[in-house]
């Protein structure tokens, strides 16, 4: 693959925190933002299925930002991952 695995810290949602073992943020391993989401799903399974779908791909009900960048805006789930980067993940809320 040719790049170097970088180590990204995952910000879990408040809603979402009770599938991450409580935790507010995870430090997962990555080369890209869709290994880090991926590796995140190996570490805590049930938040990894609220954040991708069976094919892989970020649930359309799920913003995902590198630092300040939505990833949509970016190269996606191909987007680069170094030390030191901050994935956010954001829930979209619904309601009237």
């Amino acid at each position: 693959m040719g790049q170097t695995e970088g180590m990204a810290m995952v910000r879990i949602p408040t809603a979402w925190r009770g599938l991450s073992g409580r935790q507010g943020e995870v430090r997962v391993p990555g080369a890209t933002v869709g290994e880090v989401l991926e590796h995140l799903g190996r570490l805590h399974p049930e938040l990894g299925a609220r954040v991708l779908d069976e094919r892989g791909a970020v649930r359309r009900y799920v913003n995902v930002f590198l630092n300040d960048e939505d990833i949509r805006f970016l190269a996606e789930l191909a987007t680069p991952v170094a030390d030191a980067d901050r994935l956010t993940l954001i829930p979209a809320m619904a309601g009237g």
